[in-house]
């Protein structure tokens, strides 16, 4: 039995003066975490928790008047922000090592900041959940009880004994000005046998169209120009008010980021909502640094089409939508496969041939220049991502053991995968055990 967590948003139902006591709680737990950030860039951009803890728990007590739970929490807290920049410190060496970039990542030059008003919360040891959809919340000022609402499917998930509550975390939309809770909960997952699973879809992710699913029965496309179309308007928007720097259009600044953000987020879940279908393995691309290992052109005198073409790469959330499409697949037994993006839309699933020039112009047309196959281009990676996933999950059959992701094998295990993959042939043929 495995778990997939899963985070419940609860409106608080609080007075005026329940969410004075919550500001002041979340302003000191903030100028808490900005002080240890501070101690722990001293000391050598500590990031072991126990350490850290060690440092500054009096002073966290004492200074800013936090519990005890919450003087633990903070340390944990900064010590996994250093982690992850120590992580990305050393992936961006690596990169520059290769030659994917020249760019030096420069997130350990000073201490992070904090500015979000959020608190984190621990089950049991500073919040709890009462009878009557009632949650106690510790503050500086003792425990603080009061009523919440929320998603009906989120409420029910709270009240069924099989779920379990993790942590949690306070946050205050700064928009609405509203205070929500949002609770992590276990849910227990049956893992499906790779023998019953009878479909397997491959998706192509892409900015032109968001992604592209093929089966071997049908396809199916998600475009993305309304996606596209949005972003170029937030940019105008963004850009006037950049240029005016007042205080009333830095504030709607703000706001629009997160109406983006928001935009976002409901695009890829209803995406992702129609890729996870019960009873079908998902391949997508392993786009992992995707960035660093494309081309990208940062010259000064790039032309208006390289930059707006980076800016929209820096603004696709194809690791949102992957990320979507994993939890809610996850939440019916069924893995998702990650496979080598390398070639994806070049080789032909007819012959095998590959090569750039297969995409004239680098366009959405397909055209083999081998055996003369055409296709949209973006179908033809779709059906290379579910060739290859149909074969890992042959590989899973025979060995009892899946590997999910191509993350952390060498060259040489990598060079393996892509001389199988040149094997592969996809037939135009329908397959009589799909229509039973």
């Amino acid at each position: 039995m495995e778990t997939q967590i899963i985070t419940a948003k609860l409106k608080l139902l609080i007075d005026a003066e329940q969410a004075g006591v919550l500001m002041e709680t979340a302003c000191a737990y903030r100028d808490a975490l900005n002080q240890t950030a501070e101690v722990a860039f001293v000391h050598n951009k500590l990031s072991q928790a126990m350490k850290l803890q060690t440092l500054v728990y009096g002073e966290l007590r004492e200074r800013f008047g936090l519990p005890a739970q919450m003087a633990c929490n903070v340390p944990r807290q900064v010590a996994a922000s250093y982690k992850m920049l120590w992580s990305r410190t050393k992936t961006n060496a690596e990169h520059r090592a290769k030659g994917w970039t020249k760019k030096r990542y420069r997130g350990l030059d000073r201490p992070p900041r904090y500015s979000a008003l959020t608190v984190f919360y621990n089950y049991r040891r500073d919040f709890s959940l009462g009878k009557d959809r009632t949650v106690s919340l510790g503050t500086l000022q003792g425990r603080l009880r009061c009523g919440y609402v929320g998603y009906q499917k989120h409420l029910d998930l709270l009240e069924d004994e099989r779920v379990r509550v993790q942590g949690a975390k306070l946050w205050r939309d700064p928009t609405s000005k509203v205070w929500y809770l949002l609770v992590s909960l276990g849910v227990a997952v049956q893992p499906v046998a790779p023998e019953t699973i009878r479909a397997v879809a491959g998706v192509d992710l892409g900015q032109r169209y968001l992604a592209v699913e093929s089966n071997g029965r049908r396809a199916r496309f998600w475009s993305g120009s309304a996606v596209l179309h949005r972003a170029e308007h937030f940019r105008r928007v963004r850009a006037g008010l950049q240029r005016k720097g007042t205080r009333s259009a830095t504030r709607t600044l703000r706001r629009l980021a997160l109406r983006e953000t928001r935009f976002r987020a409901d695009v890829n879940h209803q995406v992702s909502k129609h890729l996870a279908q019960p009873g079908t393995l998902i391949g997508m691309e392993w786009l992992h640094d995707i960035d660093e290992r494309t081309e990208r052109r940062h010259r000064p005198e790039a032309s208006s089409k390289q930059r707006r073409a980076n800016r929209r790469r820096a603004g696709w959330s194809f690791a949102d939508l992957q990320g979507k499409t994993h939890y809610k697949a996850h939440l019916q037994g069924l893995p998702v496969i990650y496979v080598d993006a390398d070639y994806t839309s070049q080789g032909c699933p007819v012959c095998g041939h590959t090569g750039k020039e297969n995409r004239p112009g680098k366009g959405l047309r397909f055209e083999c220049a081998s055996c003369g196959f055409e296709l949209h281009a973006d179908l033809v990676g779709a059906r290379n991502v579910a060739l290859r996933t149909l074969l890992i999950r042959q590989d899973w059959i025979r060995t009892g053991c899946l590997s999910a992701t191509p993350k952390g094998s060498d060259a040489e295990a990598k060079a393996g995968r892509l001389q199988r993959y040149l094997e592969l042939r996809w037939s135009s043929e329908p397959n009589p055990l799909l229509d039973h």
